[in-house]
């Protein structure tokens, strides 16, 4: 069973994955409208990523006896200045995302609350996968400059990005 501080801080994650997907949702949009579809293809499967985490989330409070708390999901930007800086917040929205988790690890040994300790370093492990990702994403685009030709190649490149199988 989770103490009641660990059920609050698990539906604040859970709530934080759901407004990651919607990020990356709104980051495809963003690149389908400037002509961008191999990178939008990458965002979109971002947030399908981002939705299962939340699930993973989501399974684990009822799990383990507790409520799971929904929020409002806020909105999300929908405008970046070019699609090197909708990368950069991919990254950013990363970092964020793994400071959280540590702090929910944190709170997991404070409570003495070892399934819920083991169950989070999955999520450990996935965000140095994400920041890897991202950060190489970030520098690739910034390889490519102004390049419209390098950015067309990056382009078909991320199109061919394959969905993570469920684990």
């Amino acid at each position: 069973m989770l103490t009641k501080k660990v059920e609050t801080a698990i539906n604040q994650q859970l709530n934080l994955e759901l407004y990651s997907g919607y990020v990356y949702l709104s980051m495809a949009a963003y690149f389908n409208a400037i002509n961008l579809d191999g990178f939008a293809h990458w965002m979109r499967l971002q947030a399908a990523e981002e939705l299962g985490h939340s699930m993973r989330l989501y399974d684990h409070v009822l799990d383990r006896e507790g409520k799971v708390m929904l929020t409002a999901v806020g909105a999300p930007p929908t405008e970046w200045e070019s699609p090197l800086a909708a990368c950069q917040d991919a990254l950013k929205y990363e970092r964020v995302n793994t400071k959280q988790i540590n702090d929910l690890v944190e709170l997991a040994i404070e409570a003495n609350d070892h399934a819920t300790r083991v169950f989070l370093q999955w999520f450990v492990q996935e965000q140095v996968e994400e920041e890897s990702t991202a950060s190489k994403l970030v520098e690739k685009v910034k390889l490519v400059g102004k390049d419209n030709g390098a950015l067309f190649i990056l382009d078909q490149e991320l199109s061919r990005r394959q969905p993570e199988p469920e684990e």
